[in-house]
C-alpha cells in the first residue's frame, strides 16, 4: 500500500512511520520540511496523488478550544478536499477516548474534527485512544515554573504510542469502518503518580505538589469519565514497564 502520513514527524507519527515500514508499505510523511503544508493547503495536490490511504496524526499544542477547532477543522478540511479531488480513500483519523464526555479545550477541537471526518465523503475511520506514556513526561515539561513542578491529578489508562501506530496501520490496511474499537493500556493509573515516577527515573527535581486542573475539564481529568469503556482494546505494557525501558536523560 501507498499510506500518506498527515504528522509524521510528531511523536505518533514518527511510530506510524515505523511501522508502515516495517509492514512493507510506500510511505509519504506530509510535513513543511517536505513541502507540504497541511494547514495551509500547500503541496496537497501532489502528495496525495495515487495513495491508497491517509493517516492524520496532526497536533496542535494548546488547550484553547478555539485554536484546537481552528486547527483541525481547517487540517481535516484540507485533506479531505485533497482526497476527494484524487479519489484518495480511506482516512483515518486519531483521536481520543471520552472526547465526547469532555467536550472541552483541547478535545474540543478533537470533536469538531470527529464529526468533519464522520460527515464527509471520503470513507473513513476514527481510532480513539487513551493518553501516551509519554504524556507524563509532556506535562512535566509544560507545567513547571522553576524548582515547582504541578503533579496533575487525572484518572487515566495509558498506553505505548507504538501500539496506537500498529492498530492504525492494521486499520489502514482495511476498508473504512467508521468508528474503531476503542484502544487503551492494560491498566488505570494516576497521572500525578506517573509524572512523580517520570521525574525520579530521569533525576528531575523540584517540588511536585498533586493540584486538580480548574473548570469542567480538570473536573472531567479527576472524575474518570476519559476512563475506556469495558469494551475497549486493551494492548501493551504498563507504565512502569515503559518507564523502565526509557533511557535516562
Amino acid at each position: 500500500m501507498d499510506i500518506a502520513i498527515a504528522g509524521g514527524t510528531g511523536i505518533i507519527g514518527s511510530h506510524v512511520v515505523r511501522v508502515a515500514q516495517q509492514r512493507g508499505h510506500a510511505v509519504r510523511v506530509l510535513s513543511r520540511r517536505g513541502g507540504v503544508d497541511v494547514r495551509a493547503g500547500v503541496g496537497l495536490e501532489n502528495a496525495l496523488r495515487g495513495v491508497d490511504a491517509v493517516i492524520d496524526v496532526l497536533n496542535i499544542t494548546t488547550t484553547d478550544a478555539k485554536k484546537a477547532t481552528e486547527f483541525f477543522m481547517r487540517t481535516t478540511a484540507n485533506l479531505l478536499a485533497g482526497q476527494r479531488r484524487d479519489g484518495t480513500g480511506h482516512h483515518l483519523a486519531l483521536s481520543i477516548v471520552g472526547v465526547d464526555r469532555a467536550p472541552y479545550d483541547y478535545y474540543a477541537g478533537k470533536l469538531a474534527q470527529e464529526a468533519a471526518v464522520a460527515s464527509g465523503e471520503v470513507p473513513w475511520t476514527i481510532l480513539r485512544a487513551t493518553q501516551f506514556h509519554d504524556f507524563a513526561g509532556q506535562i512535566h515539561s509544560r507545567s513547571g515554573f522553576g524548582p515547582l513542578h504541578p503533579a496533575v491529578r487525572m484518572r487515566t489508562q495509558p498506553i505505548d504510542a507504538g501500539e496506537v501506530a500498529t492498530r492504525l496501520v492494521e486499520l489502514a490496511e482495511h476498508p473504512a469502518h467508521g468508528r474503531a474499537r476503542d484502544i487503551a493500556g492494560p491498566r488505570e493509573e494516576e497521572l500525578a503518580d506517573m509524572m512523580r515516577a517520570w521525574a525520579a527515573h530521569h533525576g528531575r527535581r523540584g517540588w511536585m505538589p498533586r493540584i486538580g486542573l480548574p473548570g469542567a475539564f480538570g473536573r472531567a481529568m479527576r472524575s474518570g469519565v476519559l476512563l475506556p469503556q469495558d469494551d475497549a482494546d486493551l494492548r501493551g505494557v504498563t507504565f512502569a514497564e515503559w518507564l523502565s525501558a526509557q533511557p535516562e536523560r
